[in-house]
């Protein structure tokens, strides 16, 4: 009888998602697994007939009919982008950004592009225009635009790391999307799911989840925040800012299968290039001004980030003065070519791997790294260190053993994170409305297994729980029980590097590509340079969590500034002209 009456009902309970019902006596629905009444009750039929002298056990409100799965609000995609970056602003202020990047710089930019892109601000939105509509439309958000257009102004050099004045549009008014979408193919959780995976014009700019880093990367790049592009990419592997699983972080209301899946659903962190590539095109695309220049007090200069890598790479600290010669040299310093000007020079400048590349240059320059001669200058260290010891000489032997041991225990660690990372969201996610009882069940299953290991990998998640921090290294710490060298001295290496720079130095590009189709930059044989050099690749490679590449580029095009007048090709003579 029981069975009977609970044939009918399919839905999953809200606690353990399992189908699995019984009655009351109350003729209330309950969960036989894990025992959760809910509101639901029996239905009585009008031809029921009762003995007169039956037990009234409880009151029926009447007859109910059978309620459709609630598809919750009516929502678009970029809604849901919305939800996500207000999660990424809120993380990185707990990271102790400054507070206008929420208000005064992110939620401006993204007003922006709802206006670019004609999804919001506008009278006729982007959804089930015609061609005429949208030229009109077009024109109302040029309108649109000029109210928020950004003004720029002039910076002083004692603002430091941020900005006394972002310039960016007011944050006053609110605006609400409008219209539906005509022509959706694909049955989905939001209303513009099934038509936002067509492809567009070349003018349109689709959001995506690598773009919302690319929002939190220009929004922390205008203010001249800490936080560089490649510490971003590692709080994101962290869990410290919202990116992976995505969709735990959309309202409850807001449904979210088929279409919505693709989406929003994150398989891998995005490339550093990748998100390079979207900030250039993003700020294109939104027409953003110059933005605030870096100068020597801001964080993001290559001397300032050269003294923390230096500190990260434990290498002393004498080699500052070297990287700040190199950057004069090269004309890394200048205000115009650190300023990012998304419309005029369309170029993103990767201040993170510059300033490893300038170290890298400046150890080339004194060490050399063939595997020959670094080694002879420690073997002088190390004789020299014997007799003083007031303040030792930097033996690159030393710092070599002492770096491949912290190191290889880095890997080891990130290796086993990576192990232990899961990509599978806590939210059941189906593509129709038909296997989500299915999948609610294979979600209980996989949660009930999680739960009986809990206990045992609970030590193991605790301790590998780090705080967030700039750093990976940390070598102010009495209990390393390892050899710091930001102390030791460059006495006598220096002298002698001053003496072999032309002639040990050896150029790691010496063919450079003009086609502008090359894609060099993912070519690096570890065959063809030293085990020095590689090594040393390695390290900056693991600090920064980059690809060995992508560092090695940056390092060719420094030396191509550095040795310009070296690499240009002698002026071929001319014919001499026979007398006649």
């Amino acid at each position: 009888m029981e069975e009977e009456e609970t044939r009918h009902y399919r839905e999953p309970c809200p606690q353990c998602s399992d189908i699995n019902w019984g009655i009351t006596d109350e003729s209330k629905f309950y969960c036989k697994s894990c025992h959760t009444v809910i509101e639901k009750t029996t239905e009585v039929d009008e031809c029921d007939t009762f003995s007169v002298n039956a037990k009234v056990q409880s009151f029926n409100r009447g007859l109910r009919k059978r309620k459709k799965s609630v598809k919750g609000w009516e929502w678009f995609i970029c809604e849901g982008f919305q939800f996500i970056l207000l999660k990424q602003a809120e993380a990185l202020l707990d990271l102790g950004v400054d507070a206008r990047l929420k208000d005064d710089v992110m939620c401006n930019l993204w007003r922006r592009y709802l206006i670019k892109s004609n999804q919001a601000y506008t009278k006729r939105p982007r959804s089930g225009q015609s061609g005429s509509e949208s030229q009109a439309s077009a024109s109302e958000t040029d309108t649109e635009l000029d109210a928020f257009s950004f003004r720029t102004s002039s910076f002083s050099e004692s603002d430091g790391g941020c900005v006394s004045d972002t310039n960016l549009p007011s944050s006053s008014g609110e605006g609400k999307l409008s219209g539906s979408e005509s022509a959706v193919s694909v049955q989905s959780g939001s209303i513009d799911g099934g038509s936002y995976l067509l492809p567009r014009s070349r003018s349109e700019l689709k959001m995506s989840m690598p773009m919302t880093l690319a929002f939190c990367y220009l929004s922390l790049l205008w203010l001249r925040e800490s936080i560089t592009l490649s510490d971003l990419l590692r709080f994101v592997f962290s869990g410290h800012v919202p990116y992976v699983k995505a969709e735990q972080y959309l309202p409850e209301e807001n449904k979210m299968y088929g279409p919505d899946i693709h989406i929003f659903y994150v398989k891998a962190i995005p490339e550093y290039r990748d998100i390079m590539d979207k900030c250039l095109q993003l700020g294109a695309f939104l027409d953003l001004p110059c933005f605030p220049p870096i100068t020597e007090n801001c964080f993001l200069h290559p001397n300032v980030l050269c003294m923390k890598y230096l500190m990260e790479a434990n290498l002393p600290d004498e080699l500052h003065k070297w990287t700040n010669r190199v950057v004069k040299k090269t004309g890394l310093d200048d205000i115009t070519v650190l300023t990012f000007d998304p419309v005029h020079k369309k170029r993103n400048i990767p201040y993170d791997v510059t300033a490893a590349a300038l170290i890298i240059v400046v150890l080339k320059l004194l060490f050399v790294l063939d595997d020959r001669t670094e080694w002879l200058s420690s073997t002088l260290a190390d004789e020299r260190n014997f007799n003083n010891e007031d303040k030792p000489l930097f033996d690159i032997k030393k710092w070599y053993e002492v770096m491949k041991l912290k190191m290889d225990e880095g890997q080891r660690a990130l290796e086993e994170e990576r192990a232990r990372f899961s990509w599978k969201s806590n939210k059941v996610l189906y593509y129709t409305e038909s296997v989500k009882a299915l999948y609610s069940k294979k979600k209980q299953m996989a949660a009930d297994l999680q739960r009986q290991f809990s206990k045992l990998a609970e030590a193991a998640s605790s301790a590998g729980k780090q705080n967030p921090s700039s750093f990976v290294f940390n070598w102010d710490e009495e209990n390393t029980g390892m050899t710091c060298f930001h102390g030791h001295s460059l006495e006598g290496i220096t002298q002698q590097g001053e003496k072999r720079l032309n002639k040990g130095y050896w150029l790691s590009c010496i063919k450079k590509c003009t086609s502008w189709t090359c894609e060099h930059w993912r070519l690096y044989d570890k065959s063809k340079f030293s085990r020095s050099y590689h090594f040393v690749l390695s390290l900056f490679a693991f600090l920064l969590r980059l690809p060995l590449c992508t560092i090695h580029y940056e390092v060719c095009s420094i030396e191509e500034k550095l040795f310009k007048r070296f690499l240009k090709k002698p002026a071929k003579p001319k014919p001499k002209q026979r007398k006649k």
